[in-house]
């Protein structure tokens, strides 16, 4: 079994579920008040679903080889 896959599955679902918490939080001036006002959650969610869908991607063409 290739670790790309399940790594790659669980990169995509923290991140699907950190981008949505970004999203809904979006109006909260006062929570991202620390980070400059910077919607983390909302940035590190996107990063996330994008490493995951590179792994998974991965782990996907290396099965069809």
């Amino acid at each position: 079994m290739d670790l790309r896959l399940p790594i790659g599955g669980l990169f995509l679902v923290l991140g699907a579920i950190l981008g949505v918490y970004g999203l809904v939080t979006n109006g909260d001036t006062a929570m991202y008040e620390r980070s400059g006002g910077l919607n983390i959650n909302l940035v590190w969610g996107g990063v996330m679903l994008v490493f995951g869908s590179i792994f998974y991607g991965l782990a996907q063409r290396a099965a069809r080889r």
